[in-house]
């Protein structure tokens, strides 16, 4: 058996001779106060062990009781996900045993799950990989409640265990393998994140372990059986799913081109190395001898198809408010506003530029969506990721936007100086537009002596062009304005400077 280990791959896929499959298993952690079976709080980075109940703990005699919040959540999600509701589901124990496990079980719904036979559909847009977006559809075979397990610390000399994420209520979504890289598996989870916070049923937020991945990834040439499968366990980050699923897609093509086995097993990814690494052979099937839950009943949803289930959770309540969902939203930017398709994705894939959008325009109908989509997604989201400033926590507020937008609309300043305008507010956003444009002179230059005068001198300076011009080249006149421009400084009213050259020169 050929094992290549060592080797780095590219994280591109880069061969069309193979088939590639992916499938992905979402946990996602439910925005609740309190967690899925006891009454301890949830908090991210809170002290260790400073959330935890006895039943989390596993102490004897301790017993589950249901947080409905969570099921209703659920529901809410399978909703959104065109999912069928079971109006009866169960819960399991599922038999591991890690450390930070206390009782030895998770209690999960893998036999029968709140809902099934569901499906997605997103948009595939990487600027950069694919020039136009493409929407894709994934089924997705269940939706389950379950429990968190707790986290295990390790140094050089030791092991510890924190129980604060022990019992933390989960959604787990599995969704069918017909993905073919690790774009569409990206775009797929930035997809579902925008449902799931749209729901308010999870916060999305990768960084926090509030929703991880995992990657089932094989390779098999046209017209043979689906090859042996590798998992890639707890990705976390949009960005690293793309990268861990295309690293390993291409680590298989060059395992099997070398005439090598790819070996059923567990890999984890090293975003530092940007490689996946083997952590255990999945050779030998897990037995985790699953049983009912004695301490819980029987999950009843009132769904309205059966007449004998009358459960405590009422299917039609649970869903009369559900939002507007990231597709809808984007039809109505291009329906509604005429903007491309591209735009729409990105704009509705961060909700602060949605908000501001929708604010700016509310504010001012007369603004064209035109102009405030690109100051947003060419100028604000642009110097915020040159940055490395996440836009949830932006000094920058939708009225610092709106008033270099009036700005230009009025003639004050130019689309460069809004831009210079910009750039300064995110070194000091406690000033006015106002205060920055005053203090460095930034208002556009409108005195008609003024600008004849630069028009003028740039004439003076640039004979040849001036020659050209008058032999019929006309586009040279341009070249001559963008002299004037400079001097100015960025200030002229190009507008003005135009008209004027043309009437110099002719």
């Amino acid at each position: 058996m050929i094992r290549i280990i060592s080797r780095n791959f590219s994280t591109k896929v880069k061969s069309k001779q193979w088939n590639t499959v992916v499938g992905l298993e979402v946990h996602a952690q439910i925005q609740s106060n309190t967690k899925l079976f006891s009454g301890s709080q949830i908090s991210f980075s809170a002290p260790l062990n400073s959330r935890v109940s006895l039943f989390d703990a596993a102490i004897p005699g301790t017993l589950p009781v249901l947080n409905e919040r969570c099921v209703e959540a659920g529901i809410k999600t399978a909703s959104a996900l065109n999912c069928t509701i079971n109006s009866l589901s169960m819960f399991d124990r599922k038999h591991y045993f890690y450390a930070d496990l206390p009782s030895g079980y998770q209690i999960t719904q893998q036999r029968a799950a709140l809902a099934n036979n569901g499906s997605i559909a997103f948009p595939v847009f990487t600027p950069g990989v694919n020039k136009k977006p493409y929407t894709k559809e994934v089924k997705l075979q269940q939706l389950q409640l379950e429990q968190d397990s707790g986290k295990s610390l390790h140094d050089e000399t030791r092991s510890l265990v924190d129980l604060n994420r022990a019992g933390i209520p989960l959604m787990e979504l599995v969704f069918d393998h017909t993905l073919e890289d690790g774009d569409e598996a990206s775009s797929l989870v930035k997809e579902l994140i925008l449902i799931l916070k749209s729901l308010g049923t999870c916060s999305g937020k990768m960084e926090e372990g509030a929703l991880r991945v995992d990657a089932n990834v094989s390779i098999n040439r046209p017209g043979e059986p689906l090859g042996t499968r590798t998992e890639i366990k707890n990705i976390g980050s949009i960005r690293s799913i793309t990268q861990a699923v295309n690293y390993e897609i291409n680590r298989q093509i060059e395992v099997k081109s070398e005439g090598g086995e790819i070996t059923n097993e567990t890999r984890s990814w090293d975003a530092t190395l940007k490689k996946t690494i083997a952590m255990r052979d999945k050779e030998i099937q897990q037995d985790y001898r699953f049983m009912p839950e004695p301490n819980l009943p029987m999950l009843l949803v009132d769904t309205n198809s059966d007449e004998k289930v009358r459960g405590n959770f009422k299917l039609k309540r649970i869903i009369s408010d559900l939002p507007k969902l990231p597709a809808e939203i984007r039809k109505e930017l291009v329906e509604n506003f005429a903007l491309t398709e591209e735009i729409a994705i990105i704009i509705v894939n961060e909700a602060l530029l949605l908000a501001y959008f929708r604010k700016i325009l509310s504010t001012n109908p007369k603004l064209s969506p035109k102009s405030v989509s690109n100051i947003l997604i060419n100028d604000f989201l642009k110097i915020a990721n040159e940055r490395n400033e996440n836009l949830d926590s932006s000094r920058i507020s939708s009225e610092h936007i709106l008033d270099i937008l009036t700005y230009i609309e009025e003639g004050k300043i130019n689309l460069q100086i809004g831009q210079i305008v910009l750039r300064k507010l995110f070194d000091s956003s406690e000033k006015s537009c106002f205060e920055i444009i005053d203090e460095s002179s930034l208002w556009q230059i409108d005195d008609d002596e003024e600008i004849e005068k630069m028009c003028k001198e740039a004439i003076e300076k640039d004979p040849k062009a001036v020659a050209q011009y008058k032999k019929g080249k006309k586009k040279v006149l341009f070249a001559i304005a963008g002299n004037v421009f400079n001097t100015s400084n960025q200030k002229a009213n190009m507008r003005k400077v135009v008209k004027k050259l043309e009437e110099l020169l002719e």
